[in-house]
């Protein structure tokens, strides 16, 4: 078992405040260095490395399995490092070309993109996985077993015969309803995932099931103890995942009002140099057949530079922030307030009860909800849009409401959306370039209203537009859509963990090549 210990912060003798930083106040540095020299502490801080690696046995070498390898480096074993939040010490790996590999390209697309125009969800819908950019492929430096069951799940899903669904009515919540049954099937039968032992708690391995951040700590939870999905033998995994927590990163490492959150970069970056320097097996797709899952709002950040290979799944999926269609893939913000009942208080009024047009109370974080307030705040009996609301009565209005607003704070992201939909309210999303979950799957405009920021002014009128039969529509599909949006103590076909792993199946699929 890892055990954290208790270190005190070296430039004020007291021991570590769990405090939240301002999300808005990120540090934008740069690609930061790691310091060579061993027990040096630099600006940045640093992760303190114990003892030298024990190699592990070897597994047999038979075709198409890799035995693990070791390299120069010095790693310590799981648990055998301790937190600092001040100071970093790292080991750089050999400099010599079989431990380095780097997608350029992808870490320049993974880069910010801040003037960027805005992307609407229409054009997102028409992006076509299938047609993945070829800088985004993963290409294999040796070959694995794995290799042609991808391919042969990525040929069964572009050819699967088109059928109508057994219920009619589902099909409009899908994009390509044949093609996504194929796959979760595919997915069901051949899927396999590695789990490294590596790293210490609370950073990794320990499970966040409270608060707005809770997705990730759900997923980890039922992939490693729920499902069948894992796999003890790295050779035939399809998938590998590196299972920490940003919330409980930031928790951790974050060193209140520095503003600053390179050392968290930087402790990354030694795990990932631990599992390269230990295995061979990010170094075979270059971190490619990796994957994350992350919903803390600076997730993006502290993942691009040494992981931007990886297949990301992040609840902050904002294209201005360097989401990849084609590699990324969108997680769900579910704000859980219990980790024992998470069913509690699913489903809302009928339509006919539902006497508010419009709905939104919130804290006034970034542009995008001061501008809604002030165009709609006491302006009409209709549109119920506050800053300010007792919980008990926040569930109430969404229940009551025939469209909750899911407008943007300081990130794109918002738990609304999932709520929205678990109070069989339509959802409106205000967030210009938030990439919703599932894009690849479901058809967001059968259930959703997307709204851009700049029509804010226009609101009331573009509800009022949508005719009564539309609406009754939507109405109807976010109640079927809601099944892929729930958790349950233990995972269920199709449900909300079940989609987050396709979303990632599916991405690996359509990166694989000859």
């Amino acid at each position: 078992m890892t055990h954290v210990k208790e270190i005190k912060n070296s430039r004020n003798g007291t021991n570590f405040v769990n405090s939240k930083p301002d999300p808005d106040q990120h540090d934008h540095s740069g690609d930061p260095t790691i310091s060579p020299e061993m027990g040096k502490t630099s600006e940045i801080g640093y992760v303190t490395l114990l003892d030298p690696m024990v190699s592990p046995s070897p597994l047999p070498h038979e075709p198409g399995r890799v035995p693990y390898t070791t390299s120069n480096a010095i790693s310590p074993g799981p648990g055998e490092a301790t937190i600092n939040k001040n100071a970093t010490i790292a080991q750089r790996l050999p400099t010599n070309g079989s431990l380095s590999c780097e997608n350029l390209m992808v870490k320049t697309m993974s880069l910010k993109r801040k003037r960027m125009r805005v992307v609407s969800y229409s054009e997102m819908k028409t992006t076509s996985f299938q047609n993945t950019s070829s800088y985004l492929l993963i290409k294999q430096q040796w070959p694995s077993v794995v290799d042609q069951e991808l391919l042969d799940a990525k040929s069964q899903i572009e050819n699967v015969e088109s059928v109508q669904d057994d219920d009619d009515v589902l099909t409009p919540l899908y994009r390509d309803i044949s093609k996504f049954k194929r796959s979760y099937e595919l997915m069901e039968q051949t899927l396999k995932v590695y789990v490294y032992e590596e790293g210490e708690r609370p950073i990794f391995h320990e499970f966040d099931l409270r608060g707005i951040y809770a997705s990730e700590g759900w997923f980890m939870k039922q992939l490693t103890t729920k499902t069948k999905f894992v796999t003890k033998d790295p050779n035939i995994a399809h998938l590998f995942y590196l299972p920490f927590g940003s919330h409980n990163l930031e928790h951790t490492l974050y060193v209140p009002e520095s503003h600053k959150h390179t050392n968290l970069i930087e402790y990354l970056n030694s795990y990932i140099n631990l599992i390269k320097g230990r295995y061979p097996f990010w170094n075979r797709t270059c971190g490619g057949d990796h994957f994350l899952v992350a919903c803390h709002d600076w997730a993006p950040e502290e993942t691009r530079h040494h992981m931007a290979n990886c297949i990301k799944s992040l609840c902050n999926a904002d294209l201005r922030e360097g989401f990849l269609f084609g590699k990324d893939t969108s997680l769900p913000e579910t704000y859980m307030h219990s980790n024992l009942d998470p069913m509690r208080n699913i489903g809302g009024k009928a339509p006919s009860e539902r006497s508010i047009l419009a709905f939104f109370a919130g804290q006034m974080h970034g542009h995008v909800r001061p501008t809604l307030l002030k165009f709609w705040e006491d302006k009409d009996p209709s549109m119920k849009i506050v800053s300010h609301m007792k919980k008990s009565q926040y569930m109430k209005h969404m229940k009551n409401s025939r469209y909750c607003i899911c407008a943007r704070g300081y990130e794109v992201n918002s738990p609304r959306v999932v709520e929205a939909i678990s109070y069989d309210c339509v959802p409106v999303i205000i967030s210009d370039n938030f990439v919703v979950p599932f894009l690849e799957t479901l058809n967001w405009e059968s259930f959703a209203v997307f709204v851009l920021e700049k029509d804010i002014p226009n609101l009331k009128n573009i509800l009022e537009s949508i005719p009564e039969k539309r609406y009754m529509e939507m109405h109807e599909n976010v109640k079927r859509v809601q099944r892929h949006f729930i958790w349950h103590l233990n995972p269920e076909k199709y449900d909300i963990f079940h989609m987050i792993l396709h979303s990632i199946w599916y991405t690996r699929v359509f990166r694989s090549t000859h």
